[in-house]
């Protein structure tokens, strides 16, 4: 076999082998690579939060690690949308995104909130419910 028909034929191969490529959809290897960083980061973030308030005996921490999961989910719908080059058979994983993360701000807001009156001295909670 010649040089020139085996390159023939590994250009042929290569063709073969490339896989349709939609740049308005497709999403690098480093952006991959921030999103999933992030999921995973998000779901380490909240087994340590759940963790520490295990530890600590205050539940409200073990709430914030809960109101951390709509977050999750919507970052997991923008992943599988984007793992499937964004068909329209999966638009509802983009409202699903949009109403989990808005979810997911209230659950933080309201957990945080909960977090901060739990770490205020009691003698503040009792004279503010007096007045």
């Amino acid at each position: 076999m010649s040089w020139s028909t085996m390159k023939d034929v590994l250009i042929l191969i290569v063709k073969s082998l490339q896989i349709h490529y939609n740049p308005m959809n497709a999403l690098s290897i480093p952006t991959w690579i921030i999103h999933i960083s992030s999921v995973i980061e998000w779901v380490v973030a909240i087994s340590l939060i759940w963790k520490y308030g295990e530890l600590t005996q205050n539940h409200s921490w073990r709430g914030f690690a809960l109101g951390m999961i709509p977050a999750l989910i919507s970052a997991l719908s923008a992943c599988t949308w984007h793992y499937f080059d964004n068909p329209q058979s999966l638009e509802w994983l983009v409202t699903l995104q949009a109403t989990t993360t808005l979810i997911g701000n209230f659950t933080l807001w309201a957990a945080a909130v909960w977090v901060w009156r739990s770490t205020r001295p009691n003698e503040v909670l009792s004279i503010s419910n007096k007045e």
